[in-house]
């Protein structure tokens, strides 16, 4: 009866390790694809079956599935494992056993799913180590609830619960219900532990260095070898007698428990601390960014000033301009000279004409410099701003408003500069509108389709090299819209990308 039971908790723990190892590195991870799946079974001529009947409702692996198939995989390997490899007492089979099963996990994580990532050994050890201490705390709350035998005892000795008779069924049900209450304990105690590394892991996509991936590995390698150093020493034999630790030293079975806590708490506060350093990291890259663009904006102005002022002296020289005309015209003869002179006059002129009249200097500026980027890059881009208006009740500062049309301007002109062919549109339009005391500027560019987008980010990734510093743009530009008490909306429409910032015109609670 005692093995069937045992048999059926070791079913119970490794139906519930397999659903943690899904649920786990299925947050982290990509699923494979069914093309992957399809090229190797069609090099196996497996697919003959559909060519003959023509069924085409085959599909391949869905996710749920890929899911489905890595849990039942993980708990068929731990339940071999545990018959053809059992723990033993204090020897190396106890390493073995960890080994294997370690192995077991990577390699289901790269036949399920895409494990090419350096953070797949984090996620590996650390879903091992959280598994052996939430089994531990659980095998302590066990030994605690050993005491229970105790009172029975002592109330079957006077006779006050039950009699000689059925004190073998009453103990046998106080065995089962420990072996309950350790699974529940476990269970409970994996899956939560799990899902609060997955909440607080919010850059699942940050390119960790190596040494960010040794501070995040350190307390899960710490507490998974604590573990093993427990399995080895937990159980010695004595005269050819198995003896608990705990029963040659009962403050153990206070001390341990605290221990693996700790490391525990390590683990998930660790992941806390690497994320407060991300986000540190990232707040460093956009005010590094955001004083790049002070710096130009400042660099804009002064050239503004430099149009204006040649303007002004262009004027100012107007009177002797065209008394050279007249006289070369009364010259007469050849009029060369006449049409070369006013060529290059007509030149100076368009090199110093503002394009723009948004009733804002700085985004004018920003305007005329990116068309004339744009006439050297991409020429093919059209640029139109004729619906992009400020009028004298906008009290957004300038300066912000510098900030998000700048960084819209910089990721709409790159991601034209990415779409192929040459009868392919390439246009940026941006505009602007009121409703009530909420100022919009919306942002309209063509692009090649392509958005690198991962679930649970707020905004496509840049595909620059500097993966780090990706979505610098954007987050600036939501930033700005906050501090106006906006907000940031993106959307892709009929293969245009359409960004629209929010912004309270209100002058005041600006921070």
């Amino acid at each position: 009866m005692s093995e069937m039971i045992h048999f059926f908790m070791e079913i119970c723990y490794a139906i519930f390790g397999g659903f943690c190892l899904q649920y786990f590195l299925g947050s982290f991870l990509e699923h494979r694809n069914f093309m992957e799946y399809r090229n190797f079974l069609e090099r196996r001529k497996f697919l003959e079956h559909r060519e003959i009947t023509g069924d085409k409702k085959f599909s391949g692996l869905k996710p749920r599935e890929t899911a489905l198939f890595a849990a039942a995989s993980y708990a068929a390997c731990t339940l071999l494992l545990s018959r053809f490899l059992p723990y033993g007492y204090a020897d190396i089979r106890v390493l073995a056993r960890q080994a294997a099963l370690l192995g077991v996990t990577a390699l289901l994580a790269a036949i399920f799913y895409r494990a090419g990532r350096a953070v797949t050994g984090y996620l590996v050890i650390t879903f091992a180590a959280v598994g052996s201490i939430s089994f531990f705390i659980a095998y302590s709350v066990l030994l605690v609830s050993g005491g229970l035998y105790d009172v029975w005892m002592w109330c079957m000795e006077r006779n006050f619960l039950v009699n000689g008779g059925n004190a073998p069924i009453f103990i046998r049900a106080t065995a089962i219900g420990q072996q309950i209450l350790m699974f529940i304990v476990y269970s409970v105690l994996y899956f939560l532990s799990l899902r609060k590394i997955v909440n607080s892991f919010r850059e699942k996509e940050y390119p960790a260095s190596k040494t960010e991936l040794s501070f995040l590995l350190a307390p899960s390698l710490a507490g998974l070898l604590v573990c093993v150093l427990l399995r080895m020493l937990v159980v010695t034999v004595e005269e050819v007698r198995p003896e608990l630790l705990y029963d040659r030293h009962p403050l153990l079975v206070a001390i341990i428990p605290v221990i693996l806590i700790l490391c525990l708490l390590s683990i998930l506060y660790s992941i806390k601390l690497f994320q407060d350093m991300v986000a540190l990291n990232r707040e460093r890259n956009s005010r590094a960014v955001l004083e790049r663009q002070i710096g130009g904006i400042q660099a804009q102005m002064a050239e503004m000033e430099h149009i204006h002022s040649g303007i002004r002296s262009m004027k100012h020289d107007m009177k002797n301009t065209l008394a050279v005309i007249m006289r070369l015209a009364r010259q007469g003869g050849e009029n060369a000279e006449l049409r070369e002179y006013l060529s290059q006059l007509n030149h100076n002129f368009d090199r110093l004409e503002l394009r723009y009249g948004t009733g804002n200097e700085v985004v004018d500026t920003l305007l005329n410099m990116k068309s004339h980027e744009l006439e050297k890059s991409v020429p093919e881009v059209k640029l139109c701003a004729d619906e992009l208006l400020f009028t004298e009740n906008i009290v957004i500062g300038s300066y912000d408003i510098g900030v998000i049309v700048g960084n819209a301007l910089d990721n709409a002109a790159e991601a034209c500069e990415k779409i192929q062919g040459e009868d392919r549109e390439r246009f940026i339009r941006l505009s602007s509108f009121s409703r009530g005391k909420m100022f919009f500027i919306k942002v309209e560019n063509s692009f090649d389709g392509k958005l690198a987008w991962k679930k649970g980010m707020e905004f496509p990734a840049s595909t620059k090299p500097d993966k780090k510093a990706h979505g610098i743009g954007l987050a600036n530009i939501q930033s700005t819209a906050e501090k106006y008490h906006g907000g940031v909306d993106w959307q892709v429409k009929s293969g245009k990308f359409v960004l629209t910032v929010m912004l309270k015109n209100e002058r005041k609670n600006l921070s």
